[in-house]
Order: C-alpha cells, then sequence, then structure tokens
C-alpha cells in the first residue's frame, strides 16, 4: 500500500479520492463514476480537480479554466462529499498529475489516504506519463473499467515495477456520454438535458459555451 502520513494512534486516516479532468463540461458519467467509486472504497471525499492546462490537451481549444471549475462547482453541489480543488487551476502549467497529488497532500496534511481515479486507458498508457513512478508512491490507483480496453499486466508490470499492488479495478457502468458529444450537440442544436445536471445544463447556455 502507498505510504500514509502519520496519523494519530486509534484514528483511521480519512480517504479521499481525486478525480481530475477538463470537464469541458462535467457531465453525468462523470458523476455516475464518482458516486460508484465513493461507494466502492467507502471514500469520505471526493475532489474533483479540473485541469489548467492538460498536458495532453495541446493544441486543442479548451473553454476556459473559470468555466470549468464554476461547472465542476455546481455539479458537486449535489452531493455533500464532493468538493472542488482548485490546485491546478491556480498554478502555472503544464499540469502533471504527480505534482498535483503532491501538492494535495501538502494542502490536506497528515491523516489522509488518497485514491487516483482514472480510466484504464490511462492506466495502459501510465507508462508515458510524466514521473508515473512518483505518482505511484504517493497514492492508491482507481482504474475504472471499460470493456474496450485490454491491460497487459505483463508488460506495465516490466514498465513500472510493483504497480500491480497499487492498482484497484473498479467494475464500473459505462455511459457513451462524453465532453465532446456534448459540445458537439450543443453546436448543433442538440439537447444534453440529463446529460449534464440542470445547473451545469443552464450555466452552458447562460455563458455561451461551445456555440461556434
Amino acid at each position: 500500500m502507498p505510504s500514509t502520513p502519520d496519523v494519530p494512534a486509534g484514528e483511521t486516516p480519512r480517504r479521499v479520492g481525486i478525480f481530475g479532468g477538463t470537464f469541458d463540461p462535467i457531465h453525468i458519467a462523470h458523476l455516475i463514476l464518482v458516486e460508484e467509486a465513493r461507494y466502492c472504497l467507502q471514500l469520505d471525499q471526493v475532489l474533483l480537480v479540473p485541469a489548467g492546462d492538460p498536458p495532453h490537451k495541446q493544441g486543442r481549444e479548451v473553454s476556459p479554466v473559470e468555466d470549468r471549475v464554476r461547472m465542476c462547482e455546481l455539479a458537486a453541489a449535489e452531493a455533500d462529499y464532493l468538493a472542488v480543488s482548485r490546485v491546478d487551476a491556480d498554478r502555472p502549467g503544464p499540469h502533471y498529475s504527480a505534482d498535483m497529488v503532491e501538492l494535495l497532500q501538502q494542502r490536506l496534511g497528515a491523516g489522509v489516504q488518497f485514491f487516483f481515479l482514472i480510466g484504464l486507458d490511462s492506466l495502459r498508457d501510465l507508462p508515458t506519463w510524466h514521473e508515473p513512478a512518483r505518482l505511484m508512491r504517493s497514492c492508491m490507483l482507481v482504474a475504472l473499467s471499460r470493456h474496450d480496453v485490454d491491460i497487459d499486466w505483463a508488460a506495465l508490470e516490466r514498465a513500472l515495477p510493483g504497480i500491480r499492488e497499487r492498482v484497484i479495478l473498479l467494475d464500473m457502468p459505462e455511459l457513451e456520454i462524453s465532453g465532446s458529444l456534448l459540445r458537439q450537440r450543443v453546436r448543433s442544436g442538440a439537447p444534453i438535458r440529463f446529460q449534464t445536471t440542470k445547473a451545469v445544463e443552464e450555466y452552458v447556455y447562460r455563458r455561451g459555451l461551445y456555440r461556434t
């Protein structure tokens, strides 16, 4: 298991999930995954972390970070265990997950065990990330299943020795909803009702996001 900050005797570490993403916009599939992870892992809190300058989205137009943060805040209001962290939004990029988790550890202090939520495709590609071994040391990796992704565990273990012991696999319901699909629907005038929260839907239209 990853190292956990020192906790006073007799106290149980808080279990905090970290779910980072572009969230352009945040949608119902994100929230269902978060709820399932909270239930299965008995998390005390889940932090939504909008990426300020996502390195894997370089060259792609991304909505202003303040809009994406605000949409996450509106969605987080739906559940008392959800919160939004500006750890990436308020610092210059590009932003890497290993840095982000360590910053959260510094801010939240002792007594927290972190669970980093990623897709199975991201786990497969983890050796290509920035300092993946440092990320592994700082948290448990929670891989959310996808029917169209296979993992070569032997190859992954060769690239990142010990990774299998750092990964929790969660079987997740799959929904064919994505940020790109919602953006496309808004551009074409199609509805997005029930594919995100009502508050996020209203914000998208009020701000005129994704119109061009």
